[in-house]
């Protein structure tokens, strides 16, 4: 298991210099030595960037940023792979153009040696392979950054597809982690504009989403959920999970032959209905989003297959979405909203469900979400591309610092990515007709006589313990303050620009005064002709009036640098 409080514990001698030497000739490689330098590293692995300094290649100037960020990951191996596949789910921490980038990341990599893995799985069912299994193909079905699929047949005679995870994976991952959270760090602390995209939250919610993918038992888990979902509709089919042989490393399920559902041809051939399937595979991702707030983030062609009487069947179930119900409200009325073109409230429902670090301008988005509109909504429905619409919707988000939450952001790509896959089977799909009852269903459930009452009760209880703890918290304040424990720091806005140019102005004032007494006091020893003398004129007053003659030079010329007389 991943130690997140370990990560980042490094000191200036480093265990893992190799690694993070790569790293680095990565980095220049790809043209972000500018980076590095910036970074300031040098003062860390002195001996490893000197000899990096050495190899540096060529930039690729011709590529955009985001496209060299990618090629880096890929070079760099499965974690940062693995790393870019759950940022390009993640708009509310990187921007739009890295996530269309990320989106490109094939998580393939050569297979591991079938003896390593059949210890594996001997080490975590605690017993030898053929005491579970008959046989087990040693060639991998697929093979991943973290795991590797083989075919394999229970002593009971079922098939079944046996998910194993790669050997030593988590001490691999471990150490990428503590490189990428230091890097992080040195990023937040000195490059202004990376700090705004927060590098080392990033990292953090990469250790915690990658331990997760560590454990096998939180998919199964998430399999056996989706199959009690459709327990009563026979045309969906999620497979079985064998728990006893199932461990956070091993994960035995049902082993599927079915037809990928963008294999048109085969389709065909099987004679299954096109149309059917399409609907289908539709309606059982709307009403997973919308109806039970739990549902596959990754419902690509590969993880869709269709078995004969026209049966969809769900496969991986690594990555997951959840949204609770007053978010798939909010989704139901910016959808309503955007079809009805009323573009003041669609703003302040994108308002509601974004977060930010400075009040958008809610005018200059009402301007952008009507323009929104224009481009997608005034046309045929059938013709209108959720694809596209998320795209423009992370677009909008970006330029106003709005982030778009992950769950939202994973129902939104779910969405596009079953419409994708539906009009592939069929190109004159219309997403809207289908998605018309799902979305009726929930504001209608919104007034059900058992909600509204249910909310009655909610809002009476919630009062209740306020008027109860209120009291509490009022003396527990007063004794705070009387034990002085508790200090109240006023910060008013803008005090700090108004006390400098209050300061300026006082100090100018003084100035002035200082320059105008040196006047006169300077021609009241010479009309007294003060000795010294010096041509008849006392020596002191020439002095005073040149003091007072620089003096107002040094001001005028202080006041013109400020472009203000």
């Amino acid at each position: 298991m991943i130690s997140i409080r370990k990560i980042g514990v490094i000191g200036r001698t480093y265990r893992h210099l190799n690694r993070y030497r790569q790293i680095l000739a990565t980095l220049f490689k790809y043209g972000f030595g500018d980076l590095v330098e910036l970074l300031k590293i040098e003062q860390y692995i002195e001996i490893g960037l000197q000899l990096i300094s050495k190899k540096r290649r060529e930039r690729l100037e011709k590529l955009s940023r985001a496209q060299r960020v990618r090629m880096a990951l890929e070079e760099l191996g499965p974690t940062y792979i693995k790393l870019g596949q759950i940022l390009s789910a993640r708009p509310d921490l990187v921007p739009v153009e890295f996530i269309r980038e990320f989106e490109k990341l094939q998580d393939k990599v050569a297979p591991v040696d079938f003896s390593k893995i059949k210890e594996i799985i001997e080490t975590e069912l605690g017993q030898p392979l053929e005491n579970v299994f008959q046989s087990v193909d040693p060639d991998p079905k697929a093979s991943a950054s973290i795991g590797q699929v083989h075919q394999g047949l229970l002593t009971s005679g079922e098939k079944v597809a046996i998910k194993v995870q790669r050997p030593a994976i988590e001490k691999i991952i471990e150490i990428d982690l503590e490189i990428m959270l230091h890097l992080a760090t040195l990023m937040e602390r000195h490059i202004e504009e990376l700090a705004f995209h927060r590098p080392v939250t990033i990292v953090e919610e990469f250790a915690r989403t990658i331990e997760k993918e560590l454990d096998y038992t939180i998919e199964a888990s998430s399999m056996e959920r989706v199959s009690a979902q459709f327990l009563s509709k026979p045309t969906v089919y999620i497979p079985k999970v064998y728990r006893d042989f199932s461990t956070r490393k091993v994960l035995t399920s049902e082993y599927i032959e079915g037809i990928k559902i963008n294999d048109i041809d085969a389709l065909k051939t099987a004679g299954l209905d096109l149309e059917k399937l399409t609907n289908l595979g539709t309606e059982i991702v709307l009403s997973q989003v919308l109806e039970f707030g739990f549902f596959h983030a990754d419902p690509h062609p590969g993880n869709i297959f269709a078995l004969p009487g026209n049966v969809i069947c769900l496969l991986d179930f690594g990555m997951m979405g959840a949204v609770d119900r007053g978010r798939r409200e909010q989704f139901v009325d910016l959808i309503d909203c955007i079809v009805r073109h009323d573009e003041a409230r669609a703003a302040q429902i994108l308002l509601r469900f974004t977060s930010w670090e400075e009040e958008p301008d809610i005018r200059r988005l009402e301007i952008d979400v009507a323009d929104f509109i224009g481009r997608h909504l005034y046309k045929p429905l059938k013709d209108i591309e959720i694809g596209k619409l998320l795209q423009h919707l992370l677009e909008i988000a970006s330029n106003h610092r709005m982030r778009i939450p992950p769950d939202i952001f994973l129902m939104f790509k779910a969405l596009a990515t079953v419409e994708g896959v539906a009009r592939r089977l069929n190109p004159t799909f219309d997403f809207f007709s289908k998605a018309q009852p799902f979305i009726k269903k929930v504001k209608l459930a919104r007034i059900s006589p058992s909600r509204v009452t249910s909310d009655i009760f909610q809002i009476l209880e919630n009062t209740y313990e306020f008027m109860v703890d209120f009291p509490k918290d009022l003396l527990e304040i007063a004794r705070s303050i009387r034990q002085r424990k508790l200090s109240v720091t006023l910060v008013l806005k803008d005090m700090q620009t108004m006390l400098a140019t209050h300061d300026q102005i006082s100090n100018r004032i003084a100035f002035a005064i200082i320059i105008a007494s040196l006047i006169i006091g300077s021609a009241l020893i010479v009309i007294s002709n003060t000795p010294p003398l010096f041509y008849g004129i006392s020596m002191i007053g020439i002095i005073g009036f040149l003091a007072a003659a620089v003096m107002g030079i040094w001001l005028l010329v202080a006041i013109i640098k400020k472009g203000r007389l």
